[in-house]
């Protein structure tokens, strides 16, 4: 289990920083794609960070959602990876990416039928089995709904989780850019997960964009400081919870190691204020 503490998506960027540094943050998470090969300077350095640092795995290729059968070729490289590390945590996404034999570059949003929900708790079953551990699943950013839907994404999640045993791992920019998008109010749909069976948290950046009417659309694009929102929704759900995990995520334009620590350090204080009291201050929030 991670530590109920900050931790920072590892970047090679960052690696002879952390190594020369040794900063104190709770954990590191990776990709689980990025490290599918045998050897390598990747795995060099991440063997050297996973010595003093407790670590978390974040899938995003097994395509939890898709119609056809998993890969079990993933799959196989997957156990291997896990195997090697021993993370204290894995997570993978409510979403699709491939099709056919045709993989893309994207996560893909479901329609929260019973025929989906059966195929992605059939798929979780499958790979929980098959790893031995228990998954942590990603509630999705969504920009599309589906009008065959029998069900909203919260009642989704919630059978999703009860069928299968999985942990939910919940995304507050993912939460925050849906109901954005969808004209909803995010702090209803947090209350409306399951979350007593939140395992972790993920914090990230957003774009804000327009579609072709001129609306607003936010794009979950991890390229930017975790907005005042979005904390907000943060400190919301740690009222809820209690203290989780809680990653910051940034995977486009990344910065200097400094500033992802600033933010890891001010997701810290929320959550030291909710083992004692709510944390108050004017002081500004990192950028």
């Amino acid at each position: 289990m991670l530590p109920q503490r900050a931790g920072i998506g590892l970047k090679p960027e960052h690696f002879r920083d952390i190594l020369e540094c040794k900063p104190e943050i709770g954990f590191f998470e990776i990709h689980a794609e990025n490290y599918m090969v045998a050897g390598g300077p990747l795995h060099h350095f991440l063997g050297r960070i996973r010595a003093d640092y407790p670590l978390s795995i974040h899938g995003v290729g097994l395509s939890i959602g898709s119609e056809g059968g998993l890969d079990q070729a993933h799959l196989l490289r997957l156990k291997a990876l896990l195997a090697r590390y021993q993370p204290d945590s894995f997570s993978e996404h409510l979403a699709w990416s491939s099709h056919g034999g045709t993989y893309f570059n994207d996560l893909l949003p479901l329609s929260y039928t019973h025929k989906t929900l059966d195929r992605v708790c059939l798929h979780i079953d499958q790979v929980q089995h098959f790893l031995n551990r228990r998954v942590l699943i990603e509630n999705p950013a969504t920009y599309i709904e589906f009008v065959d839907s029998e069900m909203d994404e919260a009642d989704f999640i919630k059978e999703m989780v009860l069928r299968t045993g999985c942990g939910l791992l919940l995304d507050v920019n993912n939460l925050y850019v849906s109901a954005v998008n969808h004209g909803r109010d995010g702090n209803a749909m947090l209350e409306a997960l399951p979350l007593h069976d939140v395992g972790q948290i993920h914090l990230a950046g957003y774009f804000e964009d327009k579609d072709s009417d001129g609306m607003t659309v936010l794009i979950d694009h991890h390229g930017a400081a975790v907005s005042d929102a979005v904390w907000s929704l943060y400190d919301s759900a740690l009222r809820l919870t209690g203290q989780h995990a809680t990653l910051i995520e940034r995977d486009n334009d990344i910065p200097a190691f400094e500033v992802l620590m600033a933010e890891a350090q001010w997701a810290e204080r929320y959550l030291a204020g909710h083992l004692v009291r709510p944390f108050l201050t004017d002081e500004p929030r990192p950028l």
